[in-house]
């Protein structure tokens, strides 16, 4: 049998809810009968049933005796809905395939557990980078409490986002823009500078069909943003926060307020933003995953606090040979100061060119935290009682740490 294949189809289930479950994670289902799939399901949004539930439900009396292949750990917790791992027994599942254990410390490995006592057989790992990466922006969330951020840049080859006249439409070409809405579908939030603001007269819309708007973020310490801006007057229902330096000052906000955004007062670090500060209020508001599109401040402030997550770099055939380049900080010194990135993909995209790379650990730790789930497949591969399918342990992906909160300023 190709288990492979039915944690792909699981996958594919999952991205179905990619910017719409926040802040639950998307998942995907696949239940799978003498080889054959006979009913899937994701997550389709917070409150909403799971992936797991969906999937046994539109199974049906096919679900007994079958094999369920879910992404994430089915949970054994009461929360908005009832837990899954009860109703996957009482489905009768004979096997589960899971792709990542819930990274949660508190909650991890508690569904796994309870499925293994109840008698059935459990295999956690497969595909297991695949499922990690989908759920990476809640991984973060739910065990630093702050939100996933991507960079977005959009720059000539010489690091040029304006020319020295401030000309910036098109520096990328129509598919590397198709792409970024794309993006902006599948985050909670988009973050931009006033500057950016005034300067383009965003939207910050996901135009893509069947898509939805995220929330959309201006930053400007003192509130110097036009309520005459698109943000406030186009016809998407996606709400527009404008963050500042506590207090807000009364005129500007007030009107603000009337063009329809919504305030929010943040901690000030020399006059500035204070980013920590607000991105733990985007988290009270359940936002996983931002998408800071600019300007060079913004992405500056994001790099020099250490907020960057991501870095997605879409590069146009161009070069200005002056004008802004898209960031001035950390302005290090020495090289070696440099904060370091690694390439995680490189592609040409409609003559373009798409690089992602993530931020490297200067002195990366020894792993010393295992999670339930893998303590409890050593003492499978040690010949103890705990049932899994498979004769040895996983060797699991690096436990997540969390981050140190920093008080970082901006504008």
């Amino acid at each position: 049998m190709n288990h492979e294949r039915f944690m792909q189809r699981a996958l594919d289930e999952a991205r179905k809810g990619l910017g719409r479950t926040s802040p639950n994670p998307p998942v995907g289902a696949v239940v799978v009968r003498d080889g054959e799939i006979v009913a899937v399901g994701h997550h389709e949004r917070a409150g909403g049933r799971h992936a797991e539930v969906v999937a046994l439900e539109r199974a049906g009396e096919k679900a007994r005796g079958a094999d369920l292949y879910v992404t994430l750990e089915p949970c054994n917790h009461v929360g908005r809905t009832g837990p899954c791992a009860p109703a996957v027994i009482e489905a009768g599942i004979a096997r589960v395939f899971v792709g990542s254990p819930d990274p949660n410390p508190i909650v991890s490995g508690r569904g796994i557990r309870r499925m293994r006592r109840a008698g059935l057989a459990v295999e956690v790992g497969l595909l297991r980078d695949e499922c990690d990466t989908l759920i990476e922006a809640w991984a973060q969330f739910i065990t630093s409490g702050r939100p996933f951020v991507t960079l977005k840049v959009a720059s000539t080859l010489d690091g040029r986002i304006a020319t020295r006249t401030g000309d910036s439409q098109w520096i990328t070409g129509e598919r590397a823009r198709g792409l970024v809405h794309a993006l902006r579908d599948e985050v909670d939030a988009v973050i931009v500078g006033a500057g950016t603001v005034a300067a383009d007269d965003p939207r910050l819309t996901a135009r893509v069909p069947g898509g939805r708007d995220p929330l959309r973020v201006v930053l400007s310490s003192r509130l110097e943003v036009s309520p005459r801006a698109r943000l406030f007057h186009g016809a998407s229902v996606a709400k527009t926060l404008v963050a500042c330096v506590s207090p807000a000052p009364e005129a500007e906000a007030a009107a603000l307020r009337a063009a329809g955004a919504e305030i929010v007062e943040c901690r000030g670090v020399n006059g500035r933003i204070d980013l920590g500060d607000l991105l733990a209020r985007l988290a009270t508001l359940g936002i996983v995953h931002v998408l800071v599109e600019g300007g060079a401040r913004i992405f500056g402030a994001f790099l020099a606090a250490g907020f960057c997550d991501r870095l997605l770099l879409h590069y146009g055939p161009k070069v200005f040979g002056g004008g802004p380049a898209w960031t001035d900080e950390p302005a290090v010194a020495r090289v070696a100061d440099a904060p370091g990135f690694r390439f995680v993909q490189v592609s040409e995209l409609g003559g373009d060119l798409v690089v992602e790379a993530r931020p490297v650990e200067r002195h990366p730790a020894k792993r010393t935290v295992r999670t339930s789930v893998e303590k409890a497949d050593e003492k499978q591969a040690a010949g103890g009682s705990t049932r899994q399918i498979g004769a040895s342990a996983r060797e699991a992906a690096p436990a997540r740490r969390a981050s140190r909160r920093r008080k970082p300023a901006l504008e």
